[in-house]
This record gives structure tokens, sequence and C-alpha cells, in this order.
């Protein structure tokens, strides 16, 4: 705008007399000029003492990296500090790795937690795999189908998705599909007292409070485990899931119809138990934790 023609008098505005009028420190367009132009050096303390052996250039272009080659988005420091030590055996600190991002814009946006604290300070703990499992249910919004469900079943001791199942009417025989899936795939069947010992965390929609579903998941063995009223966080597995769910294969996507949601939901389920690291899991992703202890127990 600076070097616009005046009309009256045909000459250019200039630059003082924008900013002056806008009310802009020039200042800030010359530092930003001066960074474009590469002329000037930034005044940033420089390390002292011993040099890394891994310069922050070399770093840095391996955090760039990382990002660039990961299957998920939005992903913060604690993980790309993860993954360069497991994956490539880059061994710096997590601090350095948070800096260099933050210096380079590359964190992802966070928000702190709004509202109350909760009054409870209950926690649920499982020590092996399939003792408890937590499910819940998305509605997704279609081009031709309108509104479809996502239910999903979680192991509350890996984070493992054990069964996600897309369909149109979110109705209590809906809700038994991925449990039926995990059932399946974890203990071998669907019939009755298969699943004895294992307990279903869920909150109180009215496809868990059925008489059907309930009877079901009893004839299976399952003890139902109901949630706290009106405080989701007590099903906090299960609602975490579908967060990540949402924001890696949901979220900016515009799906035409219930088959697009069920794929891309398959999908997910695959790579996040393959890839998705879990800081509660030491990093390991949810197939790992569960390679391991079923290692750990054949032992």
């Amino acid at each position: 705008m600076s070097r616009t023609i005046s009309a009256g008098i045909g000459k250019p505005y200039g630059l003082e007399r924008v900013c002056r009028v806008l009310g802009f420190p020039r200042s800030t367009i010359y530092a930003a000029r001066a960074r474009e132009s590469s002329n000037v050096v930034p005044l940033v303390a420089q390390r002292r003492g011993p040099k890394p052996k891994m310069p922050n250039a070399d770093l840095l272009n391996a955090i760039r990296a990382d990002l660039a080659a990961s299957p998920f988005i939005g992903e913060g420091h604690r993980k790309v500090w993860a993954r360069l030590r497991i994956l490539r055996d880059i061994r710096v600190s997590r601090t350095r790795v948070l800096r260099l991002m933050r210096e380079n814009a590359l964190l992802s946006p966070h928000r702190r937690p709004q509202g109350k604290s909760s009054l409870h300070d209950g926690t649920i703990t499982t020590s092996r795999p399939n003792e408890m499992w937590g499910t819940d249910g998305v509605r997704i919004e279609t081009v031709d189908d309108g509104w479809v469900w996502v239910f999903s079943a979680v192991d509350h001791c890996d984070a493992c998705c054990v069964g996600i199942h897309a369909v149109k009417t979110g109705n209590r025989l809906a809700a038994l599909q991925p449990i039926a899936q995990g059932l399946l795939g974890e203990f071998g069947g669907t019939g009755a007292e298969v699943g004895r010992g294992l307990t279903l965390r869920m909150d109180h929609g009215s496809q868990y409070t059925a008489d059907d579903f309930l009877n079901q998941v009893r004839f299976w063995g399952v003890t139902p485990s109901f949630a706290f009223v009106a405080e989701p966080q007590t099903n906090g597995v299960a609602e975490r899931f579908n967060r990540t769910l949402k924001e890696q294969a949901i979220h900016g996507r515009i799906f035409r119809n219930l088959e697009e949601v069920r794929a891309a939901a398959v999908e997910f389920k695959d790579r996040y138990n393959r890839h998705w690291r879990l800081e509660k899991l030491g990093f390991m992703s949810p197939h790992e934790a569960r390679h391991a202890a079923t290692m750990k127990e054949a032992a």
C-alpha cells in the first residue's frame, strides 16, 4: 500500500504515512524485511560450553522429516522426541526438541482444559489386556446419508481398538457390534460366557442402558460398568479414542455416504493400533504394547 500512487499528487503514499494512519509500527515491517533478506543474524543466545554431537540444524531437519513422514497430524514434541529416539536412534533431550519446535513454529495448537475440576479422584487401572474395555459412539454427518454413527471398543490397558463399526442407525444392536468384533478377535468366539472376566465401561446412553444390550453383554459373560452421569472423563479411554478418531480421520473431510465413513474408520483403526504411540505405554503403539504383554505372560 505504501507504494500505491496518490491520485491527488501523483506520488507514492510512503511507508511512514501509511503506518502513522494505521497506527502500525514501522520497526515491525523493517524487521520482517530483514529476516526475509537473511541479512540480519537473529540475536539468539548461543549455547555455551561443549557443543552437542548433533547440531541444531541437523536435529531440526530430522524433526521436520519425522513430522512429514508421520501418518498423523497435530502431534506434539513428546511424540516427535520419542519417535526420533525409538525409530532413528537420535538421542537428544526432550526439552531441546521442544525448544527447536517452538522456535520454528512446529508445535501443535494446545488448549488448556476449561471448567471446574472433578469432585471425585478415582482411577481405573488394569494390569493386562482384556480386563476392561471402554465403548462409546460418535455421530458423523455425510452428504447423501445424513448423520451416521461410528461405535468402537478400546482396551483400558494398552488402548488397543478391538472393534469399530459404522452404521446408519445408532441403536442398541449397532452398539453391540464392536464388542462382538473384539470378543471374536481376542477370545475366539461370541458364544455364551466367552468373555467371562471382562468388564465393559460405558456411559448412560440409551443404547447401553437398553435391556437387549445388557442382556446380550451378560450372555457373553461380560460385566457392565457405567461411568458417572454427566462426567465423560470417567469413560476417558473410549472418549480419548473418539477424539483421536475425529482429529485424525474425520475433521476436515467431506464424506459422501456411509461407505466412505466406514472405510475411513476401518483404515484409522489399523493405522492407530500400529502407529499411534502413547506416553502411558512408554511411547509404544497399542500393538507393540499388546505383543510385549503377550511375550511377558508367556515367559
